[in-house]
């Protein structure tokens, strides 16, 4: 084991051994932000901590530089608003199709997509874990105004409000009820026509359980899908890139650590900023695989991960180990399906995809060598063409007109 594996390892379990002993809670406060800030990546727990080479004040001086400047996550579009089964308020923004885009675009949009009028398909866009609808900013900018589009928020995550069953009834968050919550977003913001589903991570988990439970509404208006870095079950089994010992000692007090730290949510919110530094060593690690990724994006991927709040972290997690829908694929084998991921990702591994290109022989399947879990802003542009090819063989754009691979893919998707 590596020194900075048996650290974070250490660490966890510094966590789990106060919480079994009734807890000093302030005192393990600093430890618990450096968990927290684990899970919040996406990672589970017991991380390899990259350390930092900036001093605190250089980085708190570059953190408000690039939030005072807010270069991404900025764009907006039409507000809505679907409710689901329990009353949670899902929030949903939609970019309409601009009638003058298509005339005007420039160079590149016109490489993507050709001039011709579009289809009128919705592409709707559900986000991973611990994220917002703002990790698509970079699709959602190359898409504006020229397909309609909808991005939502999931419960509890960005502006949709707090799930009303875990708030309220303490009942567990399940990835069946976020199928069901996409369902609610659907039927409010795209009550007819066709649709395009597209989703990362927990994104696409989401969309596996909607296919699951709403079959129907995927034979008769589903023309395309992209599941782009995520896994249709097995997830317990997924090592993070720790070795065995590792892993086996996270598997073993997560669930204990994670529901303590639950309760204790405004220490550890605290624990959190006091350890800054540490969070943003680890979100780097489990988000990106890049070494010169952009300070900005990655300081964008902080701030949406910052917010979520560790009860929700918390509650959300015990949902990923009990995920299998790999039955519910087999609604999606006569359409054609997208799936992407990051070669380097640790969070969900391409292995994972590629066990769903296994079950779906048809689809594209794409791996990103130098890529990690947020593939989508850290080879935005690998994932905005494959989407475009996607939208071209759904039927969404004009054939004829989409861009061949950038040299980082598995292979160059032809159009349909």
């Amino acid at each position: 084991m590596s020194e900075s594996s048996a650290e974070a390892v250490e660490a966890v379990a510094a966590v789990a051994s106060a919480t079994a002993a009734g807890g000093n809670w302030r005192r393990a406060t600093g430890i618990a932000g450096a968990a927290i800030g684990v899970i919040a990546a996406g990672a589970a727990a017991g991380v390899a901590i990259e350390r930092l080479t900036v001093g605190r004040g250089m980085r708190q001086k570059a953190k408000l530089a690039l939030d005072s400047t807010g270069p991404y996550g900025g764009l907006r579009g039409k507000p809505g608003r679907a409710y689901a089964e329990d009353g949670t308020e899902l929030y949903y923004e939609v970019d309409d199709v601009d009638p003058e885009a298509v005339p005007s675009i420039g160079p590149r949009r016109r490489r993507l997509f050709g001039r011709k009028a579009l289809a009128p398909v919705t592409v709707v866009f559900s986000h991973g874990y611990c994220l917002s609808q703002d990790s698509w900013h970079f699709q959602r900018a190359a898409l504006r105004g020229v397909v309609r589009a909808v991005y939502w928020d999931q419960r509890s995550h960005g502006r949709s409000g707090r799930g009303v069953r875990q708030h309220q009834d303490g009942v567990a968050v399940t990835i069946d009820e976020l199928g069901r919550d996409l369902k609610a977003v659907l039927d409010a913001a795209v009550p007819e026509g066709p649709i395009v589903l597209v989703g990362h991570s927990m994104g696409g988990m989401t969309v596996m359980a909607l296919a699951d439970q709403f079959p129907d509404l995927i034979r008769d208006r589903v023309v395309a899908v992209g599941l782009i870095g995520t896994s249709s079950g097995r997830l317990g089994e997924v090592n993070f890139g720790l070795p065995v010992a590792g892993v086996n000692a996270v598997r073993r007090i997560l669930p204990g650590v994670l529901k303590a730290l639950g309760t204790q949510a405004a220490l550890v919110e605290k624990g959190r900023r006091v350890t800054a530094d540490l969070f943003a060593g680890i979100i780097k690690r489990y988000s990106f695989a890049t070494k010169d990724i952009d300070p900005a994006v990655e300081r964008f991927a902080e701030r949406m991960i910052e917010s979520t709040p560790i009860d929700v972290v918390a509650e959300f997690y015990p949902a990923f180990t009990d995920h299998d829908k790999t039955a519910a694929l087999a609604h999606f084998k006569d359409l054609p399906v997208l799936v992407l991921a990051g070669v380097k990702d640790l969070v969900t591994p391409s292995e994972h995809s590629e066990a769903i290109a296994d079950l779906l022989p048809d689809a594209e399947l794409v791996l990103v060598p130098d890529a990690g879990h947020l593939v989508m802003l850290e080879h935005p542009e690998v994932v905005t063409d494959r989407l475009a090819d996607l939208l071209t063989r759904a039927g969404a754009v004009p054939a004829g007109a989409t861009v061949g691979g950038y040299g980082s893919t598995s292979g160059t998707a032809q159009p349909g």
